[in-house]
């Protein structure tokens, strides 16, 4: 078998495969024995049918047409293969000579990567947010830290901002009809919060236990979505926050630490990471926006069209969750559907683009993959999801998506070397230099010792 390739555009091939017909006499065989057992024949086991009582009962031109649609998919599956080449789509495949005893002719077109002029990636500046650690920071975290060691309580008092309150709700329409869906007890609630309906917090502010108010409020789901109602809330104990002293004695029982000078310094190198992590992906953003933005590349379109029909329905598939609609989400944003359908074209473009890039990188700079790094990144991608990993495995095995997430980590490391090349500053002028980031955001300055933590 040979193959050649001609170019119809830059994102488009032809592929032409020759079959001697000797190599096709395997299919051949193998058609004869799977329609010789489904056939019965006085005299012959199925299975054990010979070649010419087959032809005599069903025709030469049948066992044929078995064996070349069994046959089409391995060979183009090795010429894709022999010519390196990654289909975007799929084939159009045209069977232009099969005739029988003669080498076999097949063509297919199908849309592939075009080839892309980079930009010189050295002369890409992008600026990032510093990555320094303010006294609001340590001590937002050290609040946090305080609420989950939070004692509660019940005080004989109005509620006031930060209490804990438990509290009966029930909606009805203007005219009084009780909205069924929207009826609960026994919710609890911290004032100040605002995490349920807008009005919420000012109603219960100075109610005590077992009063109530009746407030107007616009819903924001279900049925009577946007609708205004009258909201009656009903308080049923009012708890005080009493948060733990930040001292020494704190800092060892919220941590492994004896003082609370330590357990701020850890916090301070852990929210230094955290925000060195946060630059490097504002780098890689803004590194690869720029690349996108210097490269004019032709894309298939049957590609475009195609991801962009899935996009929108993603979209809308997640506000149907939510219990809302396309046209919801537009009036929200302010925007027409013609300037959705624009902006979410120019999205899945730029995407495609850099898709294109971080591909061309992996394939000239030969960037491999290495089964720890798969794996981690596996794990990883669990954990956002929250699933066990056990079964996440087991879900991306059973759906073939190893190939995404081995396409995943190549183009991660891809843009990383990216990122590498160009000049990073941060907001103070100073100089970043990513290569030294380890995985959990501390600086390494041994490169070899670097690369094996990264």
């Amino acid at each position: 078998m040979k193959s050649t390739t001609e170019s119809l555009s830059p994102t488009r091939i032809k592929l032409t495969i020759e079959v001697p017909f000797e190599d096709f006499e395997t299919n051949l065989k193998a058609a004869y024995k799977t329609i010789g057992s489904q056939i019965s024949v006085p005299g012959f086991r199925k299975g054990k049918v010979p070649a010419a009582i087959v032809d005599q009962r069903i025709g030469r031109g049948a066992v044929l047409d078995e064996a070349i649609n069994a046959a089409l998919p391995g060979w183009y599956s090795q010429a894709l293969q022999d010519a390196k080449i990654q289909p975007l789509s799929q084939p159009e495949i045209d069977l232009t000579k099969f005739v029988d005893g003669e080498p076999i002719e097949i063509t297919a077109e199908l849309d592939v990567r075009p080839e892309i002029t980079l930009p010189e990636v050295a002369a890409v500046a992008v600026e990032v947010d510093d990555a320094e650690v303010t006294d609001d920071d340590v001590t937002e975290q050290l609040d946090a830290l305080r609420e989950r060691f939070a004692t509660f309580t019940e005080v004989d008092r109005p509620a006031a901002e930060g209490d804990f309150i438990t509290i009966d709700l029930s909606a009805a329409t203007k005219d009084g009809t009780p909205i069924e869906e929207a009826q609960a007890t026994g919710l609890p609630y911290t004032i100040g919060k605002a995490t349920m309906l807008d009005g919420l917090d000012e109603a219960v502010t100075g109610l005590a236990k077992g009063e109530s108010k009746t407030f107007a409020t616009e819903l924001v789901g279900g049925e009577h979505k946007g609708e205004e109602v009258d909201v009656t809330v009903v308080v049923q104990d009012v708890k005080q926050q009493e948060l733990p002293d930040l001292d020494d004695d704190f800092a060892q029982m919220a941590s492994d630490f004896d003082s609370l000078d330590e357990l701020r310094a850890d916090l301070v190198e852990r929210i230094t990471r955290g925000k060195r992590m946060q630059q490097a992906a504002q780098a890689r953003d803004l590194v690869l926006d720029e690349l996108i933005a210097q490269i004019d590349a032709p894309l298939p379109e049957a590609v475009v069209t195609e991801e962009l029909a899935a996009r929108r329905q993603q979209v809308e598939q997640q506000l149907a969750y939510a219990g809302r609609t396309l046209a919801d989400y537009l009036d929200d944003q302010e925007q027409t559907e013609d300037e959705f359908e624009a902006e979410l074209e120019k999205s899945v473009r730029d995407s495609l683009i850099a898709q294109f890039v971080l591909d061309q990188i992996v394939e000239t700079e030969e960037i491999g993959i290495d089964d720890n790094e798969l794996t981690q990144h596996i794990m990883r991608r669990a954990q956002q999801s929250g699933e066990d990993p056990n079964a996440y495995i087991q879900h991306i095995m059973e759906h073939n998506h190893v190939p995404e997430m081995v396409s995943e980590v190549l183009r991660g490391k891809a843009l990383a070397s990216l990122v590498e090349s160009a000049k990073v500053t941060d907001k103070s002028g100073s100089s970043i230099d990513l290569s030294k980031l380890a995985a959990d955001g501390s600086i390494v300055e041994d490169d070899e010792e670097a690369a094996d933590e990264a």
